[in-house]
């Protein structure tokens, strides 16, 4: 078995290694150090993130029963609405029908009596409004519970 001769370094090499190492160190911590503020910059992130999404989450859980409320309000106005319509339409029936038998009684009894006109009632024409149309203001109180 051959030796193979040991190499020696020189004197200037021994010197520059410890500079290398010293460098490599330095740059090691300042690695590990940026490491560890990218690390906490992720997790304060996170963290906003987080805190935004509960947030959110909270906002849209007061936006649905908003709507809720005022869906279900919708509702029981267009009911409303709905009853005095077919109340409306009941009252004008009966009026045309004693109308009808005013007409009757003076064509036959030959005396004149002063049967009104059924006015045309805005309701009935919704697109035949009484007065020019204004514009409605409304705001976001209006709609507070």
């Amino acid at each position: 078995m051959s030796s193979l001769p040991a190499r020696r370094a020189s004197s200037s090499e021994e010197e520059t290694h410890p500079a290398i190492d010293e460098r490599k160190r330095k740059r090691m911590l300042s690695n590990r150090e940026s490491a560890r503020r990218s690390r906490m910059r992720k997790q304060q992130r996170l963290d906003e993130l987080v805190s935004e999404e509960a947030k959110i989450k909270t906002q849209s859980a007061q936006l649905s029963s908003q709507i809720h409320a005022v869906t279900q309000r919708y509702a029981k106005v267009e009911s409303e609405n709905a009853i005095l319509r077919a109340q409306l339409d009941e009252l004008t029936q009966r009026l045309q029908s004693v109308n009808s038998v005013l007409r009757f009684v003076e064509e036959f009894s030959g005396m004149a009596m002063d049967i009104p006109e059924m006015p045309a009632h805005p309701i009935l024409k919704p697109w035949q409004l009484p007065c020019p149309a204004q514009p409605i203001m409304a705001n976001a109180e209006m709609l507070q519970f």
